[in-house]
C-alpha cells in the first residue's frame, strides 16, 4: 500500500521495498517544496529554474526572497544551501541546512548536504555524523552509502555527536 502521508512515507522509507521507498521519497520531496502560500510558491519555482540553468546568484536571491516570506518553510532554506554548496559557500549553505534540519528533522537531503560540505572542508568525522543520520532516516540511499564509506576512510570514525 502507498503512503496516504508524511509519517507513512517516513516509514516506507525504511521498509524493504525499494520500489515504495523511492514512491514514498518522491512523495515526500513533493509535499516539502509546497510552501502553502502561491506568492512564495512561485518564488521558489523561479529559484530552482535559476539554480537548474546555473543562475546561482539570483537563485541564492530569490530563497532568500522566500526565507523572508516564510521562514519556517524548511525546503526554502534547503535549497538555498544547495545553491550555496553550488557556489562554494560550504560554511553558509552548513548553516542553511541546520536551519533545514532545525525545521525539519527528517529532512535528509538536507542532513546529506550538510555532510557534503564537511567533506569539501575536510571535516570528516562531521561529515559522517551527517551521513549517518541521512541514513537512519533513508536507508535507501546508495550514493550516502558511498559518501559516508569516503568520510569513515578519510578519518571520519565510526562516532556520533548526539
Amino acid at each position: 500500500m502507498y503512503p496516504t502521508n508524511e509519517k507513512e512515507a517516513l516509514d516506507a522509507l525504511k521498509g524493504d521495498d525499494p520500489e515504495l521507498a523511492a514512491t514514498a521519497e518522491a512523495m515526500l520531496w513533493s509535499a516539502w517544496c509546497r510552501s502553502g502560500d502561491p506568492e512564495t510558491d512561485r518564488s521558489f519555482r523561479a529559484g530552482v529554474d535559476a539554480m537548474q540553468h546555473r543562475r546561482l546568484e539570483e537563485s541564492e536571491d530569490l530563497f532568500t526572497l522566500v526565507i523572508h516570506r516564510q521562514p519556517d518553510f524548511a525546503e526554502g532554506w534547503n535549497k538555498r544551501a544547495t545553491v550555496r554548496y553550488m557556489r562554494k559557500d560550504f560554511a553558509g549553505s552548513i548553516v542553511d541546512c541546520q536551519e533545514t534540519l532545525a525545521l525539519n528533522a527528517n529532512h535528509f537531503g538536507a542532513s546529506s548536504g550538510q555532510g557534503l560540505c564537511h567533506i569539501s572542508l575536510g571535516e570528516y568525522r562531521e561529515a559522517a555524523i551527517c551521513f549517518r543520520r541521512a541514513l537512519e532516516i533513508h536507508p535507501h540511499l546508495s550514493a550516502v552509502r558511498h559518501n559516508l564509506a569516503l568520510a569513515e576512510a578519510e578519518g571520519g570514525g565510526s562516532g556520533y555527536l548526539n
